[in-house]
């Protein structure tokens, strides 16, 4: 069992990202079959479009973002939930004034990130 408050976890910069961050919540030590993330973007911010071969269940905890998923492009904001099969191309930019923050939890499986381009968000 494991209880801590998010101000107690270490954020680390998301190094293709562009002025976000990521705290690991839950790991894989501590949770047998799923991790928790939490993202944090600040305005002008967001991830490049890539894969990863798991899949991803995510809630917005605040802001609003663009997000593609495969061939479509959505927008998010606090409250909505978003589901990311593994495999699918996606990818992030923080359309808001704010800071855009999402819970993400993945299964606890070998994981590969894929950058499909480089660009700037």
């Amino acid at each position: 069992m494991s209880v801590k408050h998010t101000r107690d976890v270490e954020a680390t910069v998301v190094p293709s990202g562009v002025k976000t961050t990521r705290q690991v919540l839950i790991s894989a030590q501590e949770g047998p079959n799923f991790a928790m993330r939490r993202f944090i973007m600040e305005p002008g911010g967001g991830m490049p479009r890539h894969t990863n071969t798991v899949e991803h269940e995510q809630f917005i905890l605040g802001g609003r973002a663009r997000i593609g998923i495969g061939e479509e492009t959505f927008e998010v904001k606090k409250g909505d939930v978003v589901f990311i099969p593994g495999g699918i191309p996606h990818w992030y930019q923080n359309t808001g004034d704010d800071v855009f923050e999402f819970l993400c939890i993945i299964p606890n499986l070998p994981d590969v990130t894929t950058l499909l381009e480089e660009k700037s968000c």
